[in-house]
């Protein structure tokens, strides 16, 4: 039975005056994993010091889910991120230096890189999309750009007054939101007919009104001033569905009192209900056309978690790189070092003798020079290792602001010895290698899911183009009551004389009201949508060919990255030589010096000319490593070489376990 109209009014300003809509937004802490079943872990504070750090729990970003309806009516707020470092850093210090091995520099970046960070929020903003479209909304896109901020491995080198690669984590690629993304169109994307909200929605009206009418006249009312007092509630339930189907239920109810005595029921109750369904024949019929917003965002989900392995892939292979870079200009500082020793030590010997009048003065002079231009190169060379420290530490942490981390010195201890044997040039044909490629590199696998969004994009332009025609049916009753009004002079009233009575009377089919109709709307030309239509059609091919193009360039990366390997392989050997030759010479010269048949001044040249050599090989094998880190890109099995996994790289914990073989 369904209470008065009084009792609604009531319910529903309880229900608008209830402590839901008072209570505070929730605060949801990270869990411990991306697993929706395990507990929550309690959020974390910001350390001031990057250097000490409780150990940081998985990062969970998605929206929180909840069976407790109130909650749909309340904020859901995302965790603030941790800036302090990971716990890590700590081992790896001793003595006041910041030991690195290669395995190190990538498990800290896992971790700690601003870079895979900000990538790591991508992944619930697909799944938010995903969320908004189940309930009929639009998409929005997804950031399928790399995130290259920081600096480093090329990007601002030493000197340059570039400090990072330009736009980081631009939209482009699937799903995104603009034009010319990629040098490809996609604006027609997701178009077709409107698509209603799958949420259903319930909806209420209550008021209370008192009306005071002066009249003209007594015929209809019988007084001269009229005193009515309304009160209503209505309610109603609306819902779409992926059919096309649109469903609607409505009550609506009143309750009228007023003082003429002409009134038959005084007070009169009205109660009206009435079930109404439409369904789409033509455009919007079906689920191609409804679903494709869902189905789009779950393909920019997939897409999203293969942009955030494409930047796992990214970040990895930028901190291989400037590792190198380190290790080229640690070594590169000793070979500096041992040469002005080396210079030192000549001018020591030198200064004993001139002072036993062995040798002439100039001689001095000469090794003096030669101290001043070794010294040159050590202060260049420490200059260049100081900014290689600085722009490591900057690449494997979330910040710098400790000064005693800031100048704290690094020490790799993976050198840049080569094993010309061990190349992976020829361990596979060429073609073979190409086709690992075309399998593994994640660009192709995005490619081919933006090219099932534009097939959906296109079965949905190509429905629009028909007429909308919709089929409309609903029933419905009245039903009338109330007390008979006493001042009335005609006979008592028949109807109910309660609510629950009207109410009754309203499905008893006594009062009915039904209804079937078609509804045609023929836009003549019909230009717009067939522009669409077109245009879909066009840019779907241009995504194909896109695709073949991107096939093409990896076939070409990957022929490089082999020339280039070879390239440096034959580099390496070439300054391998030239530093054995320098050697030898240096060797010889040192013994005719030593038995009088040569001056010191030509050993500090062949000494000289054995540190340019060691430099040059320093610089082979930092270029043979880049080469190897360049081929693994270009195959797609950067990861697997490092041992790497995405879906811990997720959680911002990651572990390596495996060295680099």
């Amino acid at each position: 039975m369904m209470p008065s109209p009084r009792l609604a009014l009531s319910s529903v300003a309880l229900l608008l005056l209830s402590p839901a809509g008072l209570l505070p937004p929730d605060l949801y802490a990270q869990s411990a994993s991306q697993s929706a079943t395990q507990p929550a872990a309690p959020a974390q504070t910001i350390s001031s010091s990057p250097l000490v750090a409780a150990p940081e729990p998985a990062l969970r970003l998605d929206i929180p889910h909840s069976w407790n309806p109130i909650k749909a009516y309340r904020a859901s707020k995302v965790p603030e991120p941790n800036l302090a470092n990971s716990p890590r850093i700590d081992s790896l210090i001793h003595d006041g230096v910041l030991q690195l091995s290669l395995q190190n520099a990538i498990e800290l970046a896992l971790e700690n890189n601003l870079d895979l960070a900000i990538a790591r929020y991508n992944i619930p903003i697909a799944s938010a999309d995903v969320l908004r479209t189940q309930a009929g909304g639009v998409f929005r896109g997804v950031n399928t750009g790399i995130v290259q901020n920081t600096p480093g491995a090329g990007v601002g080198g030493f000197g340059s007054s570039s400090a990072g690669a330009g736009a980081g984590g631009t939209t482009g690629g699937a799903g995104g939101a603009g034009t010319g993304a990629s040098g490809l169109v996609q604006s027609t994307l997701g178009s077709g007919s409107n698509v209603s909200s799958y949420d259903p929605t319930i909806t209420a009206n209550a008021s209370v009104e008192h009306y005071t009418e002066p009249l003209a006249n007594k015929q209809i009312y019988g007084i001269p001033v009229l005193h009515d007092n309304t009160i209503i509630g209505d309610f109603g339930y609306t819902q779409a569905f992926a059919t096309g189907t649109t469903f609607s239920a409505t009550l609506n109810n009143d309750r009228i009192t007023n003082n003429s005595p002409n009134t038959l029921l005084n007070p009169e109750i009205d109660t009206y209900y009435q079930v109404r369904f439409q369904q789409q024949l033509l455009q919007g019929f079906g689920l191609g056309p409804n679903l494709r917003y869902l189905r789009i965002a779950r393909n920019n989900q997939k897409i999203s978690d293969q942009a955030f392995e494409l930047q796992v892939i990214s970040t990895v292979t930028q901190i291989a790189n400037m590792y190198w870079d380190l290790v080229s200009a640690y070594e590169d500082e000793q070979v500096k070092s041992h040469s002005l020793d080396y210079a030192n030590q000549t001018l020591s010997t030198a200064r004993k003798q001139l002072e036993l009048q062995a040798i002439p003065a100039l001689d001095v002079l000469k090794d003096e020079g030669e101290v001043a231009n070794r010294e040159q190169d050590l202060t260049i060379a420490r200059s260049a290792l100081k900014f290689q420290e600085l722009l490591i530490k900057n690449a494997v942490t979330k910040n710098l602001d400790d000064p005693i981390l800031e100048e704290m010195p690094v020490q790799p201890t993976d050198l840049s010895t080569v094993s010309i044997d061990s190349t992976i040039a020829a361990t596979a044909p060429t073609e073979d290698i190409i086709q690992a490629a075309l399998k593994n590199r994640i660009e192709l696998s995005e490619s081919n899911i933006d090219l099932q969004n534009r097939a959906l994009s296109l079965a949905s332009v190509r429905n629009e183009l028909l007429p909308a025609l919709s089929v409309t049916a609903y029933y419905a009753g009245t039903g009338l009551g109330g007390p008979t009004n006493p001042e009335a002079s005609s006979s008592p009233s028949t109807a109910a004389g309660n609510y629950s009575g009207t109410l009754a009377n309203a499905f008893n089919n006594s009062a009915p009201d039904y209804y079937v109709g078609l509804s045609l709307n023929v836009p003549l030309r019909n230009r717009v949508a067939k522009s669409d239509q077109y245009r879909a059609e066009l840019e779907s091919r241009q995504a194909e060919l896109r695709l073949q193009q991107l096939r093409k360039q990896i076939r070409i990366e990957v022929r490089n990255a082999q020339y280039s390997l070879e390239q440096s392989q034959a580099r390496v050997q070439s300054a391998t030589k030239a530093r054995d030759l320098a050697q030898k010479t240096f060797d010889i010269t040192a013994k005719e010096q030593g038995l009088g048949a040569g001056s010191a001044l030509q050993t500090l040249s062949a000494r000289h000319d054995v540190a340019t050599a060691e430099s040059a090989l320093v610089a082979a094998r930092t270029a043979y490593q880049k080469a190897r880190i360049e081929l693994d890109r270009a195959i797609g099995t950067t990861l697997e070489t490092n041992s790497i996994s995405v879906e811990s790289a997720r959680t911002g914990i990651q572990a390596a376990t495996a060295p680099r073989p």
